[in-house]
């Protein structure tokens, strides 16, 4: 077992489980979620909760709502659940020293940040702006500067293509034998084949630790690949 920063998360306080964000079925099994994987995914269909707990778990453990590092202090919009308040997060004996919660979503807001001003001046990545690159290579560079610790991704793959994927699997895999932990929310079959990760799928019937193959976002792209007329003859004849 490895000697993760967050080990495991459960439920606390009182909440009506009737009321959004609890009354998602994922939300529901909380407390069987163990995060002692150096990589953890979270994966499944749109409105299932990988998000919204991912978010929570990244406001939990200190980082801004909006992403970046835990210095960061700016909102645009509050549109956080309330998830965050009742998570109590069951942490290993070392404690993070640098980390980052990047999310799709709100990139542009926190690069904005970045940039802003706010700080002695921009912050450059790889001695760049991050306006002067593009989404994915922004991404990328970002993520490359990173030192051992405590990151949390959401839907990081919206960003990059097939080869800037497997890229970014190289810089997780070379910080994760550092002893960095990942917790990451995805759709994509490629960063889901990072080996020896743990997955755990969310569906409407709640959440379940899985394997790679048994995947239905993996099986589905599987399917499509191997035969993509049978798919667009059925959507186009629907």
């Amino acid at each position: 077992m490895n000697s993760t920063f967050i080990r495991r998360v459960k439920l606390s306080g009182d909440f009506d489980d009737s009321v959004y964000p609890f009354s998602i079925p994922a939300v529901k099994q909380i407390e069987s979620v163990s995060l002692d994987s150096s990589v953890t995914f979270f994966v499944g269909e749109n409105g299932t909760g990988k998000s919204t707990l991912v978010e929570a778990l990244a406001v939990a453990a200190g980082f801004n709502a909006e992403g970046g590092t835990k210095n960061y202090n700016f909102s645009t919009e509050n549109t956080t659940s309330s998830l965050a308040d009742h998570l109590t997060l069951i942490r290993g004996a070392k404690r993070e020293k640098s980390g980052y919660f990047l999310r799709a979503e709100s990139f542009y807001t926190t690069a904005n940040y970045a940039e802003s001003g706010t700080w002695p001046g921009p912050i450059l990545f790889e001695g760049k702006h991050i306006h002067e690159q593009s989404h994915g290579e922004a991404f990328l560079s970002i993520v490359r500067t990173f030192r051992p610790g405590l990151f949390i991704f959401d839907e990081p793959e919206s960003a990059l293509s097939p080869q800037r994927l497997l890229s970014l699997m190289s810089v997780v895999h070379s910080l994760a034998r550092q002893g960095s932990q990942f917790i990451i929310a995805t759709h994509s079959p490629i960063l889901l084949a990072y080996p020896e990760a743990t997955i755990y799928e969310l569906a409407q019937s709640g959440m379940a630790k899985t394997e790679y193959d048994d995947i239905e976002h993996v099986r589905m792209t599987k399917d499509f690949l191997s035969s993509p007329g049978t798919y667009l003859r059925k959507l186009f004849l629907e």
